[in-house]
């Protein structure tokens, strides 16, 4: 008898939106790298009882080296309705992304429309400021996700 590992998005029971934006329409250039690169305005509902913690991971599954991670954050407070444009939630911890950086990176693709997958995990705990990567993310993600919840903007050049 083996175990199946379930995907990482199965329970989309939280909604994600931005007022910049609608799901799946060009983000606009302001939170690009052409642009000023900050985050854009996030709303976030749906959250269960008893999350503790959310995540939020911003990548880009179309670039040529495959997925590109743009922004990592945790510890969000799973109170937290709203994530203003340019700020990380107070308390939060932000990792470092594929541009090297511990902040948003925007969208800046090499050449062709991309889309910007920005997701918010609900963790049943806290976790350690000890991430390295998006993997290691990933992994306490996989073990401890209550819900999930996506949306999608699309940008290119």
């Amino acid at each position: 008898y083996k175990l199946r590992k379930k995907p990482m998005e199965d329970k989309k029971t939280i909604v994600v939106r931005s007022p910049a934006f609608s799901y799946g329409e060009l983000i606009p250039q302001k939170y690009t790298c052409n642009g000023e690169n900050v985050n854009p305005p996030l709303e976030v509902e749906g959250v269960p009882e008893g999350a503790k913690s959310l995540v939020l991971i911003v990548d880009d599954p179309d670039a040529p080296i495959g997925t590109f991670t743009h922004w990592l954050v945790w510890n969000i407070d799973p109170s937290v309705k709203r994530i203003e444009e340019n700020s990380v939630p107070e308390g939060a911890i932000v990792g470092k992304n594929d541009f090297g950086k511990t902040s948003y990176g925007g969208p800046c693709p090499p050449s062709g429309v991309h889309r910007y997958f920005f997701k918010v995990y609900a963790l049943d705990r806290k976790l350690s400021s000890q991430v390295e990567n998006k993997k290691e993310l990933l992994d306490y993600v996989r073990k401890h996700k209550l819900a999930y919840g996506e949306t999608m903007g699309k940008f290119g050049r």
